[in-house]
């Protein structure tokens, strides 16, 4: 990337950033590794993290500002951004693929990451929490790997559209648009209309959701994917799965980079450092 990427004044100097790749389903993707430099030894907790795009766009900048945040206010964890296959290039389930494989890669090259291996973490936004989503199904069902947790900021989740605060906020111009762009994405997405009730592209329609890793789900006060979240996060409390839903407040989500700004600045940070915690100190219970 270019020299700008790494010169951010206002974050820790001992916060570093590296590029590199990772193994997708069919190839190496491009990725992004970010840790404060530690004083000594690795790191027990990684999290993934998928950007967002609706699917069809975005890569690694999108939730760059974000990252940076997220990494020096958790500097008990290491933070990867990967990309994976856009749908212009391979629709469905091309990127859930990746973005299981991305999961395999690291537990096979912990080392690389400066990560013990003892946590590991999936997060995304918009679309990206879409593949979060996915890919704690997706290693249940395949035998791993095992996650600690999943953390969703306005995920997409539910491909048809169906619910009241998508359909509500249609009538403002400027939610319309984001509500168009969702429909544009999942046409981009999942062109042929069977695969839009398959669980690992519309999450919220599974009726197999027991057995997944704690959740924190971040919906938006006046987002159309706020009802998506929050009844996905109710249907994971319904299956027993430890699960914390915070709606934040009302942000011009119509703005470009919008979202990442969301993130970063409406208490997501906050939220996902004391449910990174709240994991941490499980451990220890139950080891100590």
């Amino acid at each position: 990337m270019g020299a700008g990427v790494d010169e951010m004044p206002e974050f820790s100097a001992h916060l570093k950033i590296r590029n590199l790749e990772v193994g997708g389903a069919e190839g190496h993707l491009a990725a992004r590794l970010y840790a404060v430099a530690p004083d000594a030894g690795k790191r027990d907790t990684l999290i993934v993290f998928f950007h967002g795009g609706g699917f069809t766009g975005g890569g690694l900048d999108e939730g760059d500002l974000f990252l940076r945040h997220l990494a020096d206010e958790n500097t008990s964890s290491v933070v990867l951004a990967s990309t994976y296959t856009l749908a212009a290039v391979k629709p469905f389930p091309a990127a859930v693929e990746d973005a299981h494989a991305v999961l395999q890669w690291v537990k096979k090259h912990k080392a690389k990451l400066g990560w013990t291996g003892k946590r590991l973490l999936v997060a995304g936004i918009e679309a990206g929490a879409n593949l979060a989503a996915v890919c704690t199904l997706m290693s249940r069902d395949r035998g791993g790997p095992a996650l600690a947790g999943q953390i969703l900021i306005m995920p997409m989740l539910d491909p048809g559209l169906s619910t009241c605060s998508m359909r509500d906020m249609q009538h403002g111009q400027e939610l319309l648009e984001v509500a168009d762009a969702c429909a544009a994405a999942y046409r981009g997405y999942l062109p042929n209309a069977a695969d839009r009730i398959h669980p690992y592209a519309s999450p919220l329609q599974s009726s197999r959701l027991k057995n997944l890793p704690p959740a924190l789900i971040l919906s938006t006060e006046d987002d159309p994917l706020r009802d998506e979240a929050e009844q996905y996060g109710a249907k994971l409390m319904s299956c027993g799965v430890k699960t914390t839903v915070t709606r934040m407040p009302p942000a011009p989500l119509h703005e470009t980079g919008a979202r990442n700004e969301c993130a970063c600045k409406r208490y997501a940070l906050g939220e996902i450092a004391s449910f990174i915690a709240g994991l941490e100190r499980a451990d220890t219970a139950a080891t100590g």
